[in-house]
């Protein structure tokens, strides 16, 4: 598998985690500028991907922690 491959997998889990354990947030992602390319065909290199995924991630924790502290 290569590392995009790899990449993608993870983009595919995180995602899924969120739609399941965060319907909350799942519904934002359709929204956040970040994912919604100005190019008809972007080049999805790794970099990108690796982005997209740290964004990702991010987003959770973010939601996560402000969760935490809203909910006490």
């Amino acid at each position: 598998m290569n590392d995009k491959q790899v990449i993608l997998t993870e983009i595919v889990r995180l995602t899924s985690n969120i739609q399941t354990n965060y319907p909350e947030l799942y519904r934002f992602l359709d929204e956040n500028p970040m994912t919604i390319p100005s190019e008809a065909h972007p080049h999805l290199d790794k970099p990108t991907l690796e982005a997209y995924l740290e964004d990702l991630k991010e987003l959770l924790r973010h939601h996560q922690l402000t969760h935490k502290i809203l909910s006490k």
